[in-house]
């Protein structure tokens, strides 16, 4: 599985990237213009992400626009919806017109940092990332 973590709190980063690599490859960006242009090289190389871990609060472009961004080119390379790239937001955040903001824009799951592994676990077979 190849996964991105969008984060640009470099402890929960590191912290996420140990606990994913266990599922898989895992690349890092640290803001969302860097998020964006690491979905559209994995798309030209044609070795798509099958994860994307988006921090809601992120520099230069926060992780709601980096969803909608990677939703729209999605739509615009006629890539159907059950071959589009999980993504799951993360944030400190208890604010829930985020929440509903990214789920309206089509994220597939939330959540509250600080990150509980076993729920992120199960979240991940949830999704059939994983096998349970």
């Amino acid at each position: 599985m190849r996964i991105l973590i969008a984060e640009d709190d470099p402890a929960s980063r590191k912290f996420l990237s140990k606990f994913l690599s266990r599922y898989g490859e895992c690349d890092q960006v640290v803001d969302g213009l860097e998020a964006i242009d690491a979905y559209v090289m994995a798309m030209k190389d044609n070795d798509p992400y099958d994860l994307i871990c988006l921090d809601i609060m992120m520099p230069k472009v926060d992780g709601v626009k980096v969803l909608k961004a990677i939703r729209d080119l999605e739509r615009q390379n006629n890539i159907p919806p059950a071959e589009s790239v999980i993504i799951i937001m993360t944030t400190a955040l208890a604010a829930t017109d985020h929440v509903k903001e990214a789920f309206a824009l089509g994220c597939n799951a939330y959540a509250a940092k600080p990150i509980d592994t076993e729920k992120f676990a199960e979240m991940l077979e949830e999704l059939e990332l994983v096998p349970v």
